[in-house]
């Protein structure tokens, strides 16, 4: 199983997205995603969702909250443990160039109708809520979703419900 972060930097009411375009060999390709990766051997995930954030935007965090822990189950892909997080402050100079694909300032009100994965929509609707911690499983059948599972054991079928 991979343990990977992903934050949602905000400013001005927007959040810092990354189309991933770059990478031959990306299973987020032609996604929408926050900021983040994968964890190195004995890292702790904060320190990943640092590392990452500064290897990808230029930016160091200077304030953070940890939202959330997503469960990924799939069929097709590895099982994933990934830990959310939010960012509010940071100093440095945004990179004109990342190597995964293209930075921009999205609103906030405007990431639900991005080319995004259906299961982030889940979890991006708690993060505009300002919901507290929560975690919930979302199990695909190849790049479909397929069922959302809430921290309080409560399902929906992704089928019936939209995003």
């Amino acid at each position: 199983m991979k343990t990977t972060s992903l934050c949602y930097i905000e400013e001005n009411g927007c959040w810092l997205m990354l189309y991933r375009n770059k990478k031959a060999q990306d299973d987020n390709k032609g996604y929408y995603i926050g900021i983040g990766g994968k964890c190195e051997p004995g890292e702790a995930i904060d320190d990943c969702m640092l590392r990452e954030t500064k290897e990808e935007t230029g930016l160091s965090l200077t304030e953070y909250r940890r939202r959330g822990l997503i469960h990924f189950r799939s069929d097709r892909y590895p099982d994933e443990e990934m830990y959310l997080y939010t960012a509010s402050a940071y100093t440095g100079t945004l990179t004109k160039e990342c190597a995964e694909g293209e930075l921009s300032w999205i609103t906030k009100e405007d990431v639900l109708s991005l080319h995004i994965w259906e299961g982030d929509a889940y979890f991006l609707k708690r993060l505009l809520r300002d919901d507290a911690y929560f975690e919930m499983t979302l199990l695909y059948r190849g790049d479909k979703l397929d069922r959302v599972i809430y921290e309080d054991g409560s399902e929906l079928l992704a089928e019936t419900t939209g995003y």
